[in-house]
């Protein structure tokens, strides 16, 4: 089971880095301060940009949230993995 924890989690992983770095070069399109700010404060600045320019970014943020299943569902089979003494 631990073994499609990990695969789970690496595909959620990859998920969230490809949209994540789609949404980075948005930023970058838009203007050079808001790739740098989306690059540095990522929280604050990038929540900003995704609702200021929400019709660019729906598709890629919303693709990017595919990512949490993944990673969730990756975690809660390693868990218990993780937690057994190794034989």
């Amino acid at each position: 089971m631990e073994i499609l924890g990990f695969a789970l989690l690496a595909i959620g992983v990859i998920i969230g880095l490809i949209y994540g770095i789609i949404l980075l070069v948005k930023a970058f399109q838009t203007s050079v301060w808001w790739g740098l700010g989306y690059l540095l404060l990522s929280f604050p600045v990038g929540l900003i940009f995704i609702i200021k320019y929400w019709d660019e970014t729906k598709k890629p943020f919303l693709m990017s949230l595919l990512s949490i299943p993944f990673m969730v569902g990756g975690v809660l089979l390693i868990g218990p993995a993780l937690e057994q003494p190794a034989a």
